[in-house]
């Protein structure tokens, strides 16, 4: 007598019942990405920096010095303050009441006025990389300013017309136009692709201890159809999630979005799987429910670490340029900047989804090799 044979959508249907039925599945599958959707991206919210605490040291007391610290003060980069010695500004800093000072040197105005090389130093906390970068270009801008209204005047005391003499001073306009992160924030830049990182340590989680619960109970070895249906089944969660993610929480960020919006589902319904394929595997390893998370929990910052995401692949060890590849994230990750933010098509892509397909690939033969069950008579 042959044993009864369940259909692929009933197979699905057990899937999700067993999902909703779990709470810890639950909460990892579908209630956690929720809510880091909302809480994730808030600290990044104030994505340009602007009045970041500085201090100026005056020690030139000149006309010139003063316009400098005028300007320092109308910057929105900045909020200046004047101190009266190095020593004090350093105690800021270390105190982390300023980020960064300025020391205008004495004799600065003759030196200009002599047409003597004239400098000024600016020190910041390269600790805080977006801090620093603004208390660099705030007063870069400003001494920039000023050097340029010196020069003007010199010529136009030269006899020169005013129009003429601001022409010869900056004869090529430079005009920059940062693509693909118009703000230059930070938040920007991370949450995109560090969204599709939590989304598969989410799933690979949530799958891992939904299959070790499988082998704590001895059920799961079943045949190849019913494994494609079981990924088919969590993909789908994946999926809405990963729409969820591209369609409200970038679009309520206004993060860079939706450049080739059909690549991107493409990119998400080949990504699900090979996540979810790869938990199956994880599941089956560690046969429990509970050792999965333990270790997965930790592979985080790894996986972001040698994704090429945060930190230029070819200054990764080269073991790490191949390990790379056994994570759906790097393929994931990479490949959803590409096509969600910078409007790449599919084919530019393709190195990334023939990645993820390997992947499932890989997991379906060796989950038909130790999970499978062979359908006898």
């Amino acid at each position: 007598m042959l044993k009864p044979k369940n259909s692929f959508f009933k197979e699905i249907l057990t899937v999700w019942k067993q999902v909703f039925t779990d709470k810890g599945v639950l909460t990892m599958m579908i209630i956690a990405p929720i809510i880091y959707g909302f809480f994730y991206p808030w600290p990044y919210s104030k994505e340009i920096v602007r009045n970041v605490p500085v201090a100026i040291i005056d020690n030139d007391h000149s006309t010139l010095s003063t316009k400098i610290i005028s300007y320092a003060q109308s910057s929105p980069r900045l909020d200046v303050s004047v101190v009266t010695d190095e020593n004090t500004a350093k105690d800021l800093v270390w105190r982390n009441k300023i980020v960064g000072y300025m020391v205008i040197p004495s004799g600065l105005y003759q030196k200009v006025s002599t047409g003597q090389l004239a400098k000024v130093s600016v020190l910041a906390n390269g600790n805080y990389f977006l801090l620093n970068k603004q208390v660099q270009t705030g007063f870069l801008e400003i001494i920039g300013t000023v050097s340029a209204g010196v020069e003007i005047q010199k010529s136009v005391m030269q006899g020169n017309d005013i129009t003429l003499a601001k022409a010869n001073l900056s004869p090529v306009n430079l005009t920059i136009n940062p693509l693909y992160n118009q703000t230059e924030g930070y938040g920007s830049y991370v949450v995109p692709p560090v969204s599709i990182l939590i989304l598969q340590q989410m799933f690979l989680i949530a799958t891992a201890m939904l299959v070790g619960t499988w082998v704590e109970q001895k059920s799961h070895h079943a045949p190849l159809k019913t494994w494609l249906a079981r990924i088919v089944g969590i993909s789908v969660f994946g999926v809405l999630l990963g729409c969820f993610y591209y369609g409200w929480v970038f679009s309520m960020n206004d993060y860079p979005r939706n450049q080739n919006l059909a690549g991107s589902l493409l990119l998400l319904a080949i990504f699900f799987p090979a996540v979810v394929a790869l938990g199956c595997v994880v599941g089956l390893w560690f046969a429990g429910r509970e050792r999965a998370m333990q270790v997965l929990v930790v592979s985080s910052m790894p996986m972001l670490f040698i994704s090429g995401i945060t930190w230029p692949v070819q200054m990764l060890p080269e073991p790490f340029h191949y390990i790379r590849w056994a994570f759906p994230s790097t393929a994931g990750m990479n490949a959803s900047v590409m096509l969600n933010q910078m409007g790449a098509s599919v084919a530019m892509t393709r190195v990334y989804f023939l990645a993820l397909m390997l992947i499932l690939l890989v997991c379906l033969v060796i989950l038909t090799w130790f999970g499978g069950e062979t359908e006898e008579l």
